[in-house]
């Protein structure tokens, strides 16, 4: 939520893990055999992700963003060139493709342009601390690591051993990783994503509850607490 508008910024970065194998076929190309390859493989999987399990469920409403470096690295180029692909398949869904540098400074002063960004690993790490930095921290940001048929959820953040045991973390991102786990689980389970995180917008409306990394004294188990009462309260 920005301060003064009042407008809630939702922004999905789908991180994929194949430009390295991607760069791997585009060096070694000796005919078009390596390209269908690949192609035909997990990068284009990973691609269809954004615009086959989550916008093409909402009829296409929703901007997909490729973020790439394709001026410069030629496996950008070729993850470019996937992308294109994959989009043609989906006429009804807006996209669009930044580079990285751009994408950046956009990401910043204009958020609520953004719906979906799409890109691999390395510049997904970035952006996606970047985007917690815009609602508060890596202890708001959510995250899941989705295949075929498995997931794991858990928030953005690492392990942060320099706090391990002082109960002073933000357990949000956790939290909102559960919902996010119940959304992928179907619709008699998304329901309850949905009233996870109005339990959690709820409490962070009172300004006062705050845990440290957000500027106040609320412990771990104590904000916890708050969302589990909303949630009982719903």
């Amino acid at each position: 939520m920005t301060e003064g508008r009042k407008e809630i910024i939702q922004i999905l970065v789908v991180i994929t893990g194949i430009v390295f194998l991607a760069k791997l076929f585009y060096i070694q190309l000796v005919d078009d055999r390596y390209a269908r390859m690949a192609e035909s493989n997990t990068i284009v999987k990973e691609i269809e992700y954004p615009f086959r399990g989550l916008i093409y469920d909402r009829n296409g409403k929703l901007l997909v963003t490729l973020v790439d470096k394709a001026n410069v690295l030629p496996s950008m180029a070729f993850f470019r060139r996937v992308f294109d692909s994959v989009a043609r398949e989906f006429p009804g869904v807006r996209t669009e493709r930044l580079y990285v540098d751009a994408a950046s400074l956009f990401l910043v002063q204009r958020p609520s342009h953004f719906d979906v960004l799409v890109t691999e690993n390395m510049f997904g790490d970035i952006l996606s601390d970047l985007a917690a930095g815009l609602v508060g921290g890596m202890g708001m940001a959510p995250s899941a690591d989705i295949g075929d048929r498995y997931a794991v959820f858990q928030p953005s953040h690492g392990s942060a051993p320099d706090i391990a045991g002082k109960g002073i973390a933000n357990p949000v991102a956790t939290i909102l990783s559960v919902a996010m786990m119940l959304d992928w689980l179907g619709a008699e389970a998304a329901p309850g994503g949905d009233l996870i995180r109005a339990a959690v917008a709820r409490v962070l409306a009172d300004g006062r509850v705050r845990t440290r990394d957000l500027g106040g004294d609320v412990g771990t188990v104590e904000m916890g607490d708050r969302v589990a009462e909303a949630v009982a309260c719903a």
